[in-house]
């Protein structure tokens, strides 16, 4: 059993790039897995590891300048959800694009996971699904609305382009772990909405406290790991990755014709050329040739 641990946090690092060589050795001597971003806004990431590795990398970056009050969102995985451990150096932890929103200025109301039924079905609130479409399309919340994005820089124009209908109403909004409401309740808050709330610890923090019988969450809950997805519980969903595409997928979606491992799915047969596809196709013959040998290969996963 594996330890996944999904944290955030925005503080000041003057200068990222020198945290960037001790966090990947501990990441290294401890066998911890995932992705950690840094920047001078702060720190983003999800990794994996033993409890004893886990909390290793943990205190190490609470030791961090302005981190000592880091909070993150644990939840376990039977298999190791990452292949390998990184840590990157970016300009944004989490990428909208608008130099001017700081979420260390200000944020919207927080919202505890078991007050949020009663926030989202009061008849002058909106709900805000602020992910990616493709996170939307396995689950979301009861009557949320879903912009469409294909990735979080898109989030402003459509708010420009849609903020009329929204007019006199609360707006709440909500992510998988919180972190994209710090910057998009930063952003609304600047251009004038006065009532703006976020689900406190996101989506995974809600399916954690709010048993089923009382959630207003409908289907899985996307996550950026080898789970693919979680329930309630944060317990592992059903979902698998299009090692094509990327997107999640059901098992019943992978006996539709379209469905090739690798090369196509039901989703992103048309997207993509016959090179594109004869591509992907050698690449598959090499990550089972390297199964055969025993080895693990980089470029993804055998058939299943």
């Amino acid at each position: 059993m594996f330890i996944v641990a999904a944290l955030y946090h925005f503080t000041r690092f003057d200068t990222p790039a020198a945290l960037r060589g001790p966090l990947l050795s501990l990441m290294q001597t401890h066998q911890v897995t995932g992705t950690l971003l840094l920047a001078h806004e702060g720190i983003n990431g999800t990794i994996a590891g033993s409890r004893a590795g886990i909390d290793a990398v943990l205190a190490h970056v609470r030791g961090l300048p302005g981190c000592g009050d880091l909070e993150w969102k644990e939840s376990t995985a039977s298999q190791q959800p990452f292949p390998r451990c990184k840590v990157k150096l970016k300009r944004e932890i989490v990428t909208m694009g608008q130099p001017d929103v700081d979420p260390k200025a200000r944020v919207g109301h927080y919202v505890a996971p078991q007050d949020w039924n009663d926030l989202i079905r009061s008849p002058d609130v909106v709900l805000i699904d602020t992910r990616n479409d493709y996170e939307v399309a396995i689950g979301t919340f009861e009557g949320a609305i879903d912009p469409k994005t294909k990735s979080f820089r898109e989030f402003p124009q459509w708010w420009e382009e849609n903020k009329d209908r929204f007019h006199n109403k609360r707006v709440a909004m909500f992510c998988t772990g919180g972190i994209r409401c710090e910057k998009s309740t930063n952003f609304l808050l600047s251009q004038g909405v006065s009532d703006v709330f976020h689900l406190k610890g996101g989506i995974l923090k809600y399916l954690e406290d709010v048993p089923q019988e009382n959630s207003s969450w409908q289907g899985e809950c996307f996550v950026f790991d080898g789970r693919v997805s979680v329930g309630h519980g944060l317990r592992e969903g059903p979902h698998v990755l299009c090692h094509a595409c990327r997107r999640p997928l059901l098992p019943d979606d992978r006996t539709r014709p379209e469905y090739e491992h690798g090369v196509s799915c039901h989703a992103c047969i048309d997207e993509t050329t016959q090179a594109d596809k004869a591509r992907f196709r050698e690449r598959q013959k090499q990550i089972a040739l390297a199964q055969q040998r025993g080895e693990k290969h980089l470029g993804g996963d055998a058939p299943v």
